[in-house]
């Protein structure tokens, strides 16, 4: 059997059972649709109108995965990229655009190809031609576009993003450089409601489309402990961001840089970059610790190899999936939710997709090998 395990961590997603003769089995099994992050399995009371969810429906439910953009480092939702003026936020953008573009590793991270928009709005196209041409030679990829002109939140930049959308469907990376260019025209100081509000519209939109928004902002003039206090603005655009990334240097001259990154799903960590002046480019010097990584999990070891490159595909009850899984012994209604609440895990580290749904025949579990993780 071949081992489709692959390196990467995350984690998380959500079963129940039945017995059905696979005969019977309907293949075009679909439960979430992948474009779609937070959706949950919940119903309306008419006593009181709040949508609610039990803990019983909740582990009876796939959430689709959340797709790694540069494994470890950047996944679907909406991101924060803070730093000082000048400090080489652009360049890492066009680097970051390019190698998601080509499909390039970044560093010693992976990266998974698609379709990127790069919002340049403090550009013009003369500039960014001759930034990337420094940074790239004249190598260039079809899939990277780049736009130095779009409309505000409230004035449409969601419709203009769901045309590109629809043109690309392949896109996995949107950049807006910067948030103040697409934010609502009013005063020069906001609120913490206001803050939450445009990056819940913005993550609102990623998690619809299931790409990666990484929105780039500055840092405050004023120096904190935290770094990520040094966000300009309140606490609400990192609150309601799935991460950020702090890019810091000690002296605006230094080649070397800081780069620190939270998540709501990955690991945190501190980075040391070097900028190679002649390139424009950032290079890898290091990381403060060792990426902790999850042991292995002999269940998911055994699901993975169901499935073979030449047979990606198997669908079936929980109990006939029980059946193929050598040294698994569970009740086949445990196996189902253990499949559900690992699903993320289970496409992130082996490219399996897992589909769960009941039908008047009883549960069905369908999975999915996409070597390509696309």
């Amino acid at each position: 059997m071949t081992d489709n395990r692959k390196t990467t961590v995350p984690g998380a997603s959500v079963g129940a059972d039945a017995v059905q003769s696979s005969s019977k089995i309907n293949t075009n099994i679909i439960t979430n649709s992948d474009k779609q992050i937070n959706l949950q399995a919940a119903k309306k009371s008419n006593n009181f109108g709040l949508n609610t969810v039990s803990m019983t429906e909740l582990y009876d439910t796939v959430y689709p995965p959340r797709k790694p953009i540069v494994n470890d480092l950047l996944y679907s939702g909406t991101y924060l990229f803070v730093g000082a003026p000048k400090v080489g936020k652009s360049f890492f953008m066009g680097q970051l655009a390019y190698h998601v573009a080509m499909g390039l590793p970044l560093w010693e991270y992976e990266v998974h190809q698609g379709t990127v928009l790069y919002l340049a709005l403090e550009d013009d196209y003369a500039r960014l031609q001759r930034r990337l041409s420094r940074m790239f030679g004249v190598e260039e990829t079809s899939n990277l576009y780049f736009a130095t002109q779009a409309k505000s939140v409230s004035e449409g930049l969601d419709q203009q993003l769901e045309g590109f959308i629809r043109e690309h469907p392949d896109v996995r990376l949107i950049i807006i450089d910067t948030l103040q260019k697409v934010r609502e025209i009013g005063g020069g100081r906001y609120s913490y409601a206001s803050d939450y509000e445009i990056v819940t519209k913005l993550k609102t939109f990623s998690d619809r489309y299931g790409i990666c928004l990484l929105v780039v902002h500055h840092t405050r003039k004023m120096e904190a402990e935290d770094s990520f206090d040094m966000i300009s603005g309140t606490n609400g655009l990192l609150g309601a961001a799935d991460g950020a990334f702090i890019m810091q240097k000690k002296r605006r001259t230094d080649n070397t840089a800081l780069l620190d990154i939270v998540g709501r799903d990955q690991p945190d960590q501190e980075l040391t970059l070097e900028f190679n002046r002649e390139r424009c480019v950032w290079e890898f010097q290091g990381a403060e610790t060792e990426l902790w990584k999850l042991p292995p999990d002999p269940l998911l070891e055994a699901v993975a190899k169901v499935l073979t490159p030449e047979q990606p595909e198997w669908s079936g009850t929980p109990t006939e999936l029980l059946e193929r899984l050598s040294g698994v012994s569970i009740q086949a209604n445990i196996l189902t939710r253990k499949l559900n609440v690992s699903a993320d895990r289970l496409y992130n580290d082996y490219w399996i997709r897992c589909e769960s749904r009941r039908t008047h025949e009883g549960r069905v579990v369908k999975l999915t090998l996409e070597n390509s993780g696309a």
